[in-house]
């Protein structure tokens, strides 16, 4: 008979006297054993939200004193804001491939945007993966750009990225591009193109002098990349809220838990066309050009190609384009907070672990320079918040270096699944406190000889660095503590490099223990790259591969 019946159930004079003093002292213990003990916890549910090309300082809370976002601000204050966060490699492909399973881009195989249809890549699982064969459901919607292999076990069909053919084995039955123009059809009423209007996936659209079709008939479908006006489609059927809306419905479906549901949001990448009132919310005159918009980059890994600059170093022409990518990312964050307040809604907040990142930044005229593809802090340093109640103390701030491979570790580690292989370490130690992330880098990867293969940030000197012995890349070397703009590189062609000798060499060493530690092809032709690499050869060079192509277009 068990000590709290007998205490409950036995008058007094039934038991020993020693039996029942025994019982007196005893009775808050057991009612407590048997009252309180703790249930078990349900397994946690996971929010992916990921922007595309959205720079780290995007958000007012990062320190923007013109583009307000107060929902990512307010997940920042409920949670963990990292300061220092980079792209595993700054394009689409490669760096959300590394989110999904945790290695690094040559380990996964995926190095570029085209081996985004690859039937035999990645070799390893997604988080996801792991998550669904453990008993999760498990979404997945908007822009799908990594192997459609990681993406054929959720519970719903995720649409591919384009409308080529389906990939093998694929249950969707359209792409995600297909599946919006239809929904635009639906909604948005078919017109006649009015004088100044051009046509973009996402609709018409009004442009702006920086367009490469400003002022030229509607001949044909221009290039996202260099597309930039006001797009005439109604807000709430832009592409932003076509796939919140998708992502709201999912978590209608998955309230039951536990769920892994990711909300892939297109904006603010290119084309970079918005809607009223986003398009006049923030006005070009109230913001400044970038303070590196005249760089010459003389001691650049990325010299200047002819015509390369000539519109994206006209302080007006930027000052539009940041006026329009302010707009799309205050668009994001409005849909961010309708996903949380349904998250709030269906009471699931304190059991969801929140996590908003980029998969790489934009440019936006810093160093005269538009689009990703480089190491500079605005294509390759993202956003990173996170937010778990009751195990995320509100408020954290965190500036050790971390990057997109510490996020598969990160997420298994909160949902208990830990032992799974990956090249990154998880950020629960950091978030924690218990790790000081003094011993903590951020690497990050370009398949390229003419310019940088590598960049190794230690959160305040920054390495880019060629990934061969002979590569005839121009290395450079920038501390970020005095010189935020990366204005001075201080080595390749600089004449006081030598003075920064001790600097390169610590760096190079910390770049080679993460080369051994992701078992990188790349890893002797490193060590054999001198120290300072003659520069002489690559004066005036840049790459050609994978950058934006130079506009032919006069300065006006």
């Amino acid at each position: 008979m068990g000590l709290l019946y007998l205490i409950t159930h036995s008058p007094p004079y039934l038991m020993k006297p020693r039996t029942f003093i025994a019982a007196l002292l005893l009775a808050p213990l057991a009612a407590l054993s048997a009252d309180t003990r703790p249930a078990p916890k349900p397994p946690l549910n996971i929010l992916f939200i990921i922007t595309d090309q959205q720079r780290w300082d995007a958000m007012s809370c990062a320190g923007n004193g013109i583009l307000q976002t107060p929902n990512l601000d307010k997940l920042a204050r409920d949670g963990a804001r990292f300061t220092n966060f980079y792209s595993a490699c700054p394009v689409c492909v490669p760096a959300r491939t590394a989110i999904l399973t945790g290695h690094s881009i040559e380990s996964n195989h995926v190095v570029d945007n085209k081996d985004v249809d690859k039937t035999d890549a990645p070799p390893f699982p997604s988080f996801d993966q792991i998550l669904l064969r453990s008993g999760y459901h498990g979404e997945y919607h908007g822009k799908y750009h990594s192997p459609y292999a990681l993406a054929l076990e959720y519970t719903q069909p995720v649409s591919w990225l384009n409308g080529k053919k389906a990939p093998p084995k694929s249950k969707a039955v359209t792409s995600e591009s297909e599946a919006f123009r239809a929904y635009l059809e639906k909604n948005v009423p078919a017109r006649p193109l009015r004088p100044g209007e051009l046509l973009q996936a996402n609709g018409i659209y009004t442009s702006i002098e920086l367009d490469e079709r400003f002022g030229k008939p509607d001949a044909a479908k221009g290039s996202q990349a260099e597309s930039y006006g006001r797009l005439e489609v109604p807000a709430e059927h832009s592409h932003a809220a076509y796939t919140a809306k998708e992502g709201i419905a999912a978590l209608d479906r998955l309230k039951g838990g536990p769920f892994t549901l990711t909300i892939s949001i297109d904006p603010p990448h290119p084309p970079m066309i918005v809607s009223e009132p986003y398009y006049s919310m923030y006005p070009p005159q109230g913001i400044p050009a970038p303070a590196s918009i005249s760089d010459p980059r003389t001691n650049s890994p990325y010299a200047d190609r002819p015509g390369e600059g000539v519109l994206y170093r006209q302080p007006q022409l930027i000052k539009q384009m940041t006026s329009i990518y302010y707009g799309m990312v205050r668009e994001v964050d409005d849909w961010i907070g309708k996903i949380l307040q349904r998250v709030d809604d269906l009471g699931l907040a304190d059991n969801t672990l929140i996590i908003f990142t980029s998969d790489h930044g934009e440019m936006l005229g810093d160093h005269g320079m538009h689009g990703k593809f480089v190491f500079y802090e605005g294509s390759v340093h993202v956003p990173l918040l996170l937010r778990l109640p009751g195990a995320i103390k509100p408020g954290t701030v965190i500036k050790a270096p971390a990057s997109h491979i510490d996020l598969f570790p990160t997420i298994l580690d909160y949902c208990g699944k830990t032992g799974n292989e990956s090249e990154g370490r998880s950020l629960r130690p950091l978030i924690d406190g218990i790790d000081p992330g003094t011993n903590r880098v951020a690497v990050s990867e370009w398949p390229a000889t003419r310019i940088p293969g590598f960049m190794v940030c230690d959160g305040r000197w920054k390495l880019l660095y060629g990934r061969a012995a002979n590569a005839p890349s121009l290395d450079a070397l920038y501390d970020l503590q005095t010189d935020s703009q990366e204005l001075n590189n201080l080595i390749g062609k600089n004449p006081q490099r030598e003075q920064s000798r001790t600097e390169v060499t610590r760096m190079k060493g910390l770049l080679v223990e993460w080369l051994i530690r992701v078992k990188s092809p790349h890893l002797e032709s490193v060590r054999a790259r001198p120290i300072f690499a003659d520069a002489s050869s690559v004066a005036g060079k840049a790459e050609t591969s994978g950058q934006p192509k130079a506009k032919k277009k006069a300065a006006k």
